[in-house]
């Protein structure tokens, strides 16, 4: 006799009052998983996203994109049973800089230095598009952020591609534009959920 598909039952619920809801997943091979997104402008936490849901394996990440005056951080737990997606996400560690160096984009040029903080290992160049503009953004991020399947999730919703690269200063120098830094958080957050 064939077995059937088995797929979980998480509980699901969104950042605004997270009252658990059961679900069940749609497919097979997804975990029951808490996530959080927390994103600053400089110093200033302008959101912090707690959501329950069923997820896939590549959602369950933990790491940060710092562009200097936006950063946002991830820390998801994930688990493989019925409903164990009860506590949250953990908190975020107080990051404080590690020693690695990249550029960051600082009015019209791309020059200025950004101090990498927590588990950023990578430095990151980007192009962002918007409003029929694209813009490049530069700094730093975790080695999870940098991974193939998490790269093609953020940049298929924005439409950017993402290099990482390891090294001090290794995203290079060259001037741009970086007039939508405050923007790139908020876009990456709003990604990781659709």
């Amino acid at each position: 006799m064939p077995k059937s598909a088995y797929t979980l039952k998480c509980y699901e619920c969104d950042s605004g009052s997270c009252i658990n809801q059961e679900k069940v997943c749609p497919s097979q091979g997804q975990q029951c998983g808490a996530l959080r997104v927390l994103s600053y402008a400089g110093d200033l936490k302008v959101s912090d996203i707690n959501v329950k849901i069923c997820a896939l394996a590549e959602q369950c990440v933990e790491g940060s994109l710092n562009f200097g005056i936006s950063r946002t951080i991830i820390t998801s737990k994930c688990c493989t049973s019925d409903l164990c997606n009860t506590q949250p996400a953990p908190d975020a560690s107080i990051s404080i800089p590690n020693g690695r160096k990249c550029f960051k984009c600082d009015g019209q040029q791309c020059n200025a230095t950004l101090m990498c903080k927590g588990d950023e290992d990578h430095c990151i160049s980007t192009t962002v598009s918007f409003g029929g503009e694209k813009m490049i953004v530069k700094g730093c991020a975790s080695s999870q952020m940098c991974a193939s399947k998490q790269t093609a999730q953020i940049t298929g919703s924005i439409g950017a591609e993402i290099d990482c690269c390891q090294g001090d200063y290794c995203n290079s120098a060259s001037g741009t534009s970086a007039g939508l830094l405050l923007l790139v958080a908020p876009l990456i957050s709003l990604v990781m959920f659709s």
